[in-house]
């Protein structure tokens, strides 16, 4: 059985849709089998151990099977946005990010094309890719699609977005979300380990978990925290977001997201984190909740 078949009737998210993506069908991620990128570029604004100064190597894919009502990449997400590439190009394309100087190779939102990538990723590794891999992904994931990645990848960067699943219900349409993210986690730290970094302090192995804070939602932001910190300790870095940029367009039906996060908001759970002993972790400064901060999905370097 090819890697490919597994899109005739896929369960490579957890919503196992079983859409037969492989003849053009679509499923709950919106996209078929054929691989659709928005952007392949340096991306400057991730962690300092991920961006360095030279940046990460950054493809954005199409579609999305989590489909957060407050997206802020709505426009890739729903597949609006991209150019479809073969097999061949995603391989190229790793390759051009490696010759212009980028840390690493940065699949954003990849777990629905997981078969296309690791065949992309062969490809480019036999040509002389040596980059680390990072899987930057929604932390609601299917085993499937993680045991497919997980022979290349060498950094984990899930966001674990809900404690609650009332409001993963709500706001993503998935109630199981954190049973889900729960698994996937243990899974990526059992290939990944314990962090690992190279003397320019950029990331080669381990797992970053990002967690965006929703307005509103400050106590279900403190038990994702505490639970990510009582499971893993210092085995694990934790990066609390503070960039919600509420999309208006989308949130008519919700308007308590409808505004960013406060400052004192944010610095009181960043209080909480230091509080119950994080340590490595990240938080954000800045002006960084504006649509600015948002890259063009206008198929650069695809």
């Amino acid at each position: 059985m090819s890697l490919l078949d597994l899109y005739t009737s896929c369960q490579l998210c957890p919503r196992n849709c079983k859409a037969d993506r492989q003849h053009g069908q679509t499923g709950f991620c919106h996209v078929p089998a054929d691989l659709k990128v928005a952007r392949a570029a340096l991306h400057m604004w991730e962690e300092p151990c991920i961006s360095g100064e030279a940046g990460s190597g950054a493809v954005f894919f199409s579609g999305c099977s989590v489909g957060c009502v407050f997206c802020q990449n709505h426009a890739i997400a729903a597949g609006q946005s991209g150019k479809r590439i073969s097999i061949e190009r995603l391989a190229d394309i790793f390759l051009e990010l490696q010759a212009k100087g980028a840390n690493n190779i940065n699949l954003v939102t990849p777990e629905h094309y997981a078969p296309s990538i690791a065949l992309a990723l062969d490809m480019a590794k036999a040509k002389g890719l040596h980059l680390p891999i990072i899987c930057n992904c929604s932390g609601y994931s299917s085993l499937t699609a993680l045991r497919i990645l997980s022979d290349h990848v060498n950094v984990w960067l899930p966001d674990f977005k809900y404690y609650s699943p009332e409001l993963s219900r709500k706001y993503s349409h998935a109630p199981d979300y954190f049973t889900v993210a729960c698994q996937a986690l243990q899974f990526m730290y059992e290939q990944a380990g314990d962090p690992v970094f190279d003397d320019s302090g950029i990331i080669q192995k381990g797992i970053i978990v990002r967690h965006l804070t929703l307005p509103g939602c400050m106590e279900d932001s403190r038990s994702v925290i505490h639970y990510l910190h009582e499971t893993y300790g210092d085995k694990i870095y934790i990066s609390i977001m503070n960039q919600f940029t509420p999309v208006s367009e989308l949130l008519s039906d919700y308007p308590e997201l409808n505004h960013t996060i406060s400052a004192s908001d944010y610095d009181a759970l960043v209080d909480y984190a230091i509080d119950i002993g994080i340590e490595n972790g990240f938080i954000q400064e800045g002006e960084t909740a504006k649509e600015s901060f948002i890259p063009p999905f206008d198929n650069e370097g695809v």
